[in-house]
């Protein structure tokens, strides 16, 4: 059912009681002393955004590898976007748009090249070494594979930026604290504990949601970009279909593609829409007074409604036949899988064709220990990169 869109206004000044206030960070791991132009989180988001991993992301694959065409979502590109829509949720629920930004930005800095082809190739190959999850590995990056600073390896981004790395999905452990975690994560918490059984702010929340609401509406604009799918297969979806027949009704005089971004436009405003009223109720009802209140539920406080839910369900589900199952990206797909699993085998058996600076890394080091450092080099590859190095290493 269409819904009708509420208008939400917020201002950046005004920030409710439970949102992140940068004055009562909880700090970064290594001391440093405070910039005189930037709060906490506004240093974060620009750490982030002049890492070396943030500007790889022009590179590497949302869906559609890199050569495929310019006008294709790269990981650069998606994360811009999350950006956007997560400083807009935070404005309107009154949260600290800095913080959420950040989290935003270094969401997907631990994604290898080719997308989710490349992180299924890593993860079965680092399977007897102890897996491998990208998120994970974007905790690696912000806490070790950056060196950009003299006193610190990594970006050493504050408490709450690191939460939201790595729990803007939720908690990670339960209560009694059994569940098996990658090894990064087990390593950062035992030095800085990110209370791993809790929920993350509410602003890592926001960029969470907001990741989901980009993800699936750029991806319908992308295959309808690559006539993977048409407008009318998707009409018989939930508020989705309605929506592009109201717009193709409302203007059968412009060209299709303009249809389809008006489209696409509209889906965003409902889902954010939907998003705000239903993190408003949720609010309410759970009245908390600080942030530690919002940790302590026992629910994700930013969320859909349970009707959005379904809508959003069920595009994922037609997006996963039409698009992701499609036979051009999965031709694209195996093609990343082999490449992944060639350079991940042949550098574990000689470590000694890794570059110098990553060599040295591997020097007396157990195979598990190579394995885990192989990952990490080729986490950071670009698909254009890591496609040069197989054709040179390999000749194939």
């Amino acid at each position: 059912m269409k819904q009708s869109l509420t208008e939400f206004k917020g201002s950046v000044n005004a920030l409710v009681p439970y949102a992140c206030f940068p004055e009562q960070s909880k700090g970064r791991l290594v001391a440093e002393s405070e910039s005189t132009t930037r709060n906490c989180f506004q240093r974060d988001r620009d750490r982030i955004i002049h890492s070396t991993a943030f500007r790889r992301l022009e590179y590497k694959t949302q869906v559609f590898v890199n050569h495929e065409g310019d006008h294709y979502r790269t990981r650069l590109t998606h994360t811009l976007e999350v950006s956007q829509i997560a400083r807009t949720l935070a404005r309107c629920l009154g949260l600290n748009e800095d913080l959420a930004e950040a989290v935003a930005l270094a969401h997907d800095l631990g994604h290898p090249p080719f997308g989710h082809a490349g992180e299924y190739a890593l993860s079965e190959l680092m399977e007897p070494y102890g897996g491998f999850d990208h998120n994970a590995q974007s905790l690696s990056v912000v806490a070790r594979l950056e060196r950009r600073y003299p006193n610190f390896d990594g970006l050493n981004l504050t408490w709450e930026t690191i939460e939201g790395v790595v729990k803007h999905n939720g908690p990670l452990i339960d209560a009694g604290g059994d569940k098996k975690l990658p090894r990064e994560i087990v390593d950062y918490n035992s030095k800085n504990d990110l209370r791993l059984d809790t929920f993350a702010s509410a602003e890592a929340q926001v960029a969470a949601l907001a990741d989901d609401i980009a993800y699936n509406n750029h991806d319908i604009d992308d295959g309808l970009r690559a006539d993977l799918f048409n407008m009318e297969d998707m009409f018989e979806l939930p508020l989705v279909g309605e929506i592009f027949q109201d717009v193709i009704k409302k203007h059968s005089d412009i060209d299709k593609a303009r249809q389809r971004h008006e489209a696409v436009r509209d889906l965003i405003g409902h889902m954010v829409n939907d998003c705000l009223t239903q993190t408003q109720q949720q609010l309410k009802e759970a009245a908390p007074s600080t942030v530690e209140d919002i940790r302590a539920l026992d629910h994700q406080v930013v969320s859909f409604s349970a009707e959005m839910h379904a809508i959003d369900r069920g595009l994922k589900d037609f997006l996963f036949e039409n698009m992701y199952r499609h036979s051009r990206v999965n031709k694209m797909t195996d093609q990343a899988r082999l490449v992944v699993r060639d350079l991940f085998e042949l550098l574990l058996a000689q470590p000694e064709m890794l570059p110098a600076e990553w060599h040295q890394q591997v020097d007396g080091k157990t195979e598990e220990q190579t394995a885990h450092v192989v990952a990490d080099y080729i986490a950071g590859m670009t698909d254009r990169f890591a496609n040069e190095e197989h054709m040179k290493l390999t000749n194939k």
